[in-house]
């Protein structure tokens, strides 16, 4: 599947190749974008502070069913935050 598809880094750990951008996606409509992405096996979502949609992207992840060491402990989980 081409969501397995990953990219090594320089440390050895590997990072999903594909991720859910959050960009340009309505605060209101967020949570449920990126709650069904994960349900669909993506494994790496790009958000940033400017994007204006931590609030939704951090209820898309808590309620996807996933566990909360989907977070703080994934091996092969990333959320990817730009400063």
């Amino acid at each position: 599947m081409i969501l397995d598809e990953t990219i090594t880094l320089n440390s050895g750990v590997k990072i999903p190749k594909f991720a859910l951008g959050t960009w340009m996606i309505d605060d209101d409509q967020v949570a449920e974008v990126v709650r069904n992405a994960i349900k669909m096996g993506y494994r790496h979502i790009d958000t940033a502070q400017a994007y204006d949609s931590e609030r939704g992207v951090g209820e898309g992840v808590r309620t996807a069913g996933i566990g909360r060491n989907w977070l703080l402990y994934g091996d092969d989980e990333f959320v990817l935050m730009k400063l």
